[in-house]
């Protein structure tokens, strides 16, 4: 009877010591790998569409607006973004660009400076002069109202290359 409550006491003991060692798929970050490799986005852009949205009434396409966004990539993936609306002073933001590989999928993902150890996923496209970055809502934000407080917004953009 020893060995049967042994057996009893052994047998959960191992599933729990083999359940809580198993490790999960982890993302890993990577710059090479993805649909495109984030050092082919290296230089300058300039934006032909920069969408700001907060997903109810706030909706403002910044270049139709009269405005401009420029992006400069490093091929280590930093960048600056600067953000020229033409109805207030201009501003800067940076961060790093890479690939979330999470169960063999790469996701498009952006570490803001703003930030650190977080970062959002976007749907992101590469041609030879052509970089789009869409992202869902809260993937970026916007003062709408210009009273110094950012809102949460989704973004889009298309730069070219210059």
């Amino acid at each position: 009877m020893k060995t049967l409550s042994n057996i009893f006491l052994f047998v959960p003991l191992f599933a729990f010591l083999l359940l809580s060692c198993s490790e999960d798929d982890p993302e890993e970050l990577v710059k090479e790998g993805g649909p495109f490799e984030i050092s082919a986005l290296a230089g300058s852009w300039e934006a032909t569409s920069a969408s700001f949205s907060d997903g109810n009434t706030n909706f403002l396409d910044l270049i139709n607006e009269g405005g401009t966004v420029t992006l400069t990539v490093q091929s280590s993936g930093r960048f600056t973004l600067t953000i020229n609306p033409s109805d207030r002073p201009s501003y800067t933001t940076s961060g790093e660009m890479f690939w979330e590989k999470f169960e063999g999928q790469y996701y498009f993902a952006i570490e803001w400076a703003n930030y650190p150890g977080d970062w959002d996923t976007y749907g992101a496209t590469l041609t030879s002069n052509t970089f789009t970055i869409n992202g869902g809502f809260e993937s970026g934000e916007y003062d709408f109202d210009n009273d110094g407080n950012f809102e949460s917004a989704s973004i889009s953009f298309t730069f070219v290359r210059c």
